[in-house]
């Protein structure tokens, strides 16, 4: 499943309704987490945002063994992402919070805010495998909420073939010069250079983070110089005809199928892309992004975080504990990472994960080098952030400002 297909979906509009959302209509009854039998058994309830997966899959399998293993009975309730959140906040109003809430890392931080999760603090869940980077986007004032059930992100795919016939050598790409340069001698050979998802949505942030990132730019100064850098690095691949107009338009679904049509060397996609480059029926690698000057740039990480929401009645939370460690144990990890197209959050799953299929290695580089969006303390700002940084992408690609202009703006609009 493209797990970012459902994050996009939580647009920084929606983010921050969930923070208002508990004045919202009561949610449908039967959908809680309390029972009315004691801590350690009983039904504990599951939220999950998951509804691809009905109750004979391998998912629903695993949390029901989770439960045998604590002792308990699941009950296990599926909502698409966009509404999870405000769900989540509607329950906690109620004193009706699930038992354990899977949900998009970038909405951790807002119900954190709102004072719907326990710390790991509160639950004695241990993460100390987990990768700082991963989990670093469960982690607010000092806290961690949570912890990954695995992670996606970002790197550039690219067809053998196309390169071949322009004459250049992948090994060469290792910044952006050398990145422009290889797009200049792929047009030069009548063929099209690169494609990616600029929409005027969080998807287009997402995908412009890498670039943003890879300038050495903070989401605190939209209109530093490094940030304007990012913006006329992708201006100047369209004014040049290295990326199609349509990239205001493309959504990481269509781009990828532009892609897959054959004629491009280079897309911007993420890790759930990986059976469809399988299909495409031409030769592909994948790269990490290049940052500006050369390395691996942090891309921003997609997926999942395994939460214990609060409860009135404390002694839950062991048990509560025990699910949320059986979900994330290894073994587990590594079914459900596989399942989801998923890197796993720690070493040695991701270890694994290579020695089953070596295309993940790039992948797995990839994730060690992300960064949650949340992260660098942005918490609940970074909706606002992001919101304003697409909207500059839109105005530089399609001409109505200068990426200079476009990003002074959002910084003002962002403050």
């Amino acid at each position: 499943m493209n797990s970012f297909s459902r994050q996009c979906r939580l647009t920084a509009a929606s983010l921050a309704v969930m923070t208002v959302a508990a004045g919202a209509a009561a949610c449908s009854s039967g959908s809680g987490g309390t029972s009315t039998k004691g801590p350690g058994s009983g039904t504990y309830a599951v939220w999950d945002p998951y509804p691809q997966f009905d109750k004979t899959s391998a998912w629903a399998k695993l949390l029901d063994q989770c439960g045998t293993k604590a002792g308990v009975k699941i009950k296990r309730t599926a909502f698409d992402t966009s509404d999870l959140g405000n769900k989540t906040l509607l329950a906690a109003q109620q004193g009706n919070s699930p038992d354990v809430l899977i949900v998009d890392n970038p909405v951790v931080s807002t119900l954190a805010e709102a004072g719907v999760l326990t710390t790991t603090d509160d639950t004695k869940l241990v993460t100390s495998k987990v990768d700082p980077n991963l989990l670093a986007a469960g982690q607010s004032g000092g806290k961690t909420y949570g912890t990954p059930i695995g992670a996606n992100t970002l790197a550039l795919y690219y067809n053998k073939k196309v390169l071949k016939q322009a004459g250049v050598d992948i090994a060469s790409v290792k910044d952006w010069n050398s990145l422009t340069a290889a797009l200049a001698k792929v047009k030069q050979a009548g063929k099209k250079g690169i494609t990616f998802s600029a929409i005027g949505t969080e998807e287009g942030s997402f995908q412009f983070l890498p670039w943003f990132w890879g300038s050495g730019a903070k989401l605190t100064a939209l209109d530093s110089s490094q940030g304007v850098s990012a913006l006329t690095l992708w201006k100047d691949w369209l004014k040049n005809g290295y990326a199609p107009n349509s990239v205001l338009d493309n959504t990481q679904t269509t781009s990828w199928q532009e892609f897959a049509s054959g004629d491009y060397a280079f897309a911007e996609n993420g890790t759930w892309q990986l059976a469809g480059a399988k299909k495409a029926g031409f030769d592909y690698g994948v790269l990490p992004i290049p940052a500006a000057t050369g390395g691996n740039t942090a891309a921003p990480t997609g997926g999942e975080f395994v939460t214990v929401p609060v409860q009135q009645d404390t002694g839950r939370y062991a048990t509560s504990e025990k699910l949320v460690t059986c979900l994330t144990s290894a073994d587990s990890l590594y079914d459900t990472d596989t399942t989801l197209s998923y890197v796993a959050p720690t070493s040695e799953v991701q270890d694994k994960q290579v020695a089953a299929n070596a295309d993940l290695k790039p992948w797995v580089d990839a994730v060690k080098a992300a960064k949650g969006r949340t992260s660098d303390g942005l918490g609940t700002t970074y909706p606002k952030i992001s919101e304003q940084m697409w909207k500059a992408v839109q105005s530089a690609l399609s001409g109505s400002k200068s990426p200079k202009d476009a990003l002074s703006a959002a910084q003002s609009a962002a403050k």
